[in-house]
């Protein structure tokens, strides 16, 4: 089982960027795909970006590809998300979740297959 605290949100203006961090807890972190994902008042959580767990495979969402970048450092149990030209629509609560089973690619799926959420970091993009 892993415990995840997110923290780097904060107020920004559009074009702007921030770096989001999740900081992990438990001994599975290195052995699971770790997804970012948002959620907007009044909408679902949607998938942002996700890394394998070696790091080998990266996957974004359209709204997301060239402007944001997931990595992680597994010697740290973090798993971090650059947003770079950030845009008022991106304005939500930010989610890391982990895979819930060790090894596992990211599949297109969204959130079904990704738990132990953590509370959130706020992201608010002003125009």
């Amino acid at each position: 089982q892993v415990q995840l605290v997110e923290s780097g949100g904060g107020l920004v203006q559009a074009g702007g960027s921030l770096r989001l961090s999740c900081a992990a807890s438990g001994r599975t972190f290195s052995s699971v795909t770790m997804g970012w994902f948002r959620q907007a008042p009044g909408k679902e959580r949607e998938f942002v970006a996700a890394i394998s767990w070696n790091g080998g495979s990266k996957n974004y969402a359209n709204a997301v590809k060239g402007r944001f970048t997931i990595s992680r450092d597994n010697a740290k149990n973090t798993v971090y998300l650059q947003m770079n030209s950030l845009k008022p629509e991106d304005t939500a609560v930010y989610y890391c979740g982990a895979h819930r089973i060790p090894f596992h690619y990211y599949s297109g799926d969204g959130t079904i297959n990704f738990g132990s959420w953590g509370q959130g970091t706020q992201v608010t993009v002003s125009s």
